[in-house]
């Protein structure tokens, strides 16, 4: 239970301190006493969002300490324990926030985080709020109220945990699938490239190689077409040179015998002659040695053509179009996995939606069970609260999934992580009307009462010491409140009940009663609180909620009537 709660600097409080007991604890006072700040502090200590302008003007830190004595066998004493806490030192919560720097939270002393706070208090108090009347008419939180009455939290943390391990597997499926057309074209593609490489069976330089050798081919022509220009002007052609120096030889050697001088020119003459037919020779078998092959040129010229084709298309140099084709391999490697990925996931979500399927069924059952007896036991509430003729009813319902839902899906129904049920509360406050939902017919009396109910109803299966309530009056008044007051009272025999109200009714129910008051000190505004602990302070105040700010004689003597008359005793 709680039992004292200190507020430092936070909203209109300058600096207040609760005790609280069990039972029944009221706070009361006028309109914009700052009840509901004390509410809100009490949210901020299990684990609500803070907000720097919460920050008290002038301060540059709020400060919000709760104090919980803990049951040693509940929820909460393990949840302690979890994080290796004595449950039996009891919890002290404290949490600073700044208006300039990131706030802290301390459980037991020992810093801690928003999502561990959360953690710790979720059994140890519950708070009901005009936002817990707004969100009653959500048929979205329907499915959790009837799931903490039904006591699925195992199985729906089973199911959700299945459920988001199949989400990114079937995200990833979606996506290998959508490319799958544009994947059968590129593996087209991709094998005509990897063709086109692999045919050209190019070799390690070959280019290089290629290059020089049709630079060899190119020369020879020239050096052949040389050499037979050279024995086509030595001896080939008519008045070649060889034949005409045979002839002038020949003249000379007519007057050898007359004249020594000519006789030495001719030696001379024939010695030349015998080394022009030995460089004619050597002109003529280097020529015959050259190959002179066209077709060779024309096959060197095509490969280096497809060579440089292909060193166009893939890479400048013959090591990036090798590189090209080992990521082209890869690519296409990559898609044909990912066919093999793709079945593989099918295969593995189908058995997860199964595993799904079992529970989101088993979760279902348990509801459907449940549903009459959460429908009856609220009903039978809803009769202590003046509205016996209602019917109330808890409606468990899934939605089919077509062929346009695009989400998981189980037996043929849309599959959320809460299962496959939708949930719906209706309710028909008058004889001979039917049930409807609920945001179509309460009123704002008839949602409070619900939640009041709904709450009732929850006690008994909930492990939560404590229940708040802020504004659970709304709408209500006269006999009604009187039914709410005593349902509160009701409520405060097994739980420790702490309420805002408005109404005497249900104030003269409280087993402690807080009067929330306003001051302006130096144009400050300050919230101060005050116990009262004595039969006359309550008198006072339970007149002043009767008549307001003129209390007459006849609100004094009305107020000690409701207070001596109440029936609830501790």
């Amino acid at each position: 239970m709680l039992s004292t709660l200190t507020i430092k600097n936070f909203a209109i409080i300058d600096d207040i301190k609760i005790d609280f007991s069990n039972g029944l604890s009221v706070l009361t006072g006028e309109t914009g006493a700052g009840k509901s700040i004390i509410i809100q502090a009490v949210n901020l200590l299990l684990g609500h969002r803070a907000s720097s302008d919460l920050v008290r003007k002038g301060h540059d830190t709020a400060e919000l300490e709760a104090f919980f004595d803990i049951d040693p066998d509940g929820a909460s004493a393990g949840m302690l324990t979890k994080q290796g806490l004595d449950p039996q030192d009891g919890l002290i919560i404290r949490r600073l926030i700044s208006n300039s720097a990131k706030g802290k939270i301390f459980i037991n002393g020992r810093q801690s985080t928003v999502a561990i706070l959360k953690e710790v208090t979720a059994n140890l108090a519950g708070i009901s709020s005009q936002h817990a009347h707004q969100e009653l008419l959500n048929p979205e939180s329907h499915l959790d109220i009837l799931d903490r009455f039904a006591d699925t939290h195992a199985l729906r943390s089973e199911l959700k945990s299945l459920y988001n391990n199949i989400l990114p597997m079937k995200k990833e499926l979606d996506q290998l699938r959508s490319v799958k057309g544009e994947d059968e074209q590129e593996i087209e593609f991709l094998m005509f490239q990897i063709d086109e490489i692999e045919s050209a069976d190019i070799q390690p330089d070959e280019d290089q190689i290629l290059d020089e050798k049709r630079r060899h081919l190119l020369s020879a022509t020239g050096i052949f077409n040389t050499l037979v220009n050279a024995l086509d002007q030595f001896h080939e052609k008519e008045g070649a040179v060889l034949e005409m120096m045979n002839t002038a030889r020949h003249d000379l050697d007519r007057y050898r015998e007359t004249d020594p001088e000519l006789a030495k020119l001719s030696d001379r003459l024939g010695t030349l002659l015998f080394d022009l037919e030995d460089i004619i020779s050597d002109l003529r078998g280097h020529a015959d040695g050259i190959d002179m092959d066209p077709e060779s040129l024309d096959r060197v010229e095509q490969r280096l053509d497809l060579i440089q084709k292909l060193k166009r298309k893939y890479g400048p140099t013959l090591d990036d179009l090798q590189d090209t084709h080992e990521t082209l391999k890869e690519r296409l490697d990559g898609i044909r996995q990912s066919d093999q990925r793709m079945t593989l996931l099918a295969q593995e979500i189908r058995s997860a939606l199964d595993e799904a399927g079992r529970k989101a069924k088993a979760l279902s059952e348990k509801r459907s069970q449940t549903a009459g007896k959460l429908a009856d036991l609220a009903q039978s509430h809803l009769a202590d609260l003046e509205m016996d003729k209602a019917v109330f009813q808890v409606q468990v319902a899934q939605d089919s999934a077509d062929e346009s839902w695009n989400g998981l899906s189980s037996h043929g129904h849309k599959l959320s992580p809460a299962g496959i049920d939708r949930v719906t509360f209706l309710l028909s406050p008058n004889p001979g009307e039917d049930p409807k939902p609920l945001n179509r017919i309460a009123s704002g009396g008839e949602l409070s009462r619900i939640v009041l109910a709904l709450k009732a109803a929850l006690s008994g299966v909930e492990t939560q010491q404590t229940l708040i309530f802020d504004e659970v009056d709304a709408g209500v008044g006269g006999a009604t409140a009187e039914k709410v007051g005593k349902k509160l009272a009701d409520l405060a025999a097994s739980h420790q009940v702490i309420c805002i109200t408005h109404l005497a009714q249900i104030a003269k129910y409280a087993d402690e009663q807080y009067r929330i008051t306003k001051t302006v000190d130096a144009g400050r505004t300050s919230t101060r609180i005050l116990p009262l602990t004595s039969m006359d302070q309550r008198v006072a105040e339970i007149a002043r909620m009767i008549a307001g700010s003129s209390v007459s004689d006849a609100a004094l003597s009305h107020a000690r009537d409701l207070l001596a008359n109440q029936d609830h005793r501790r």
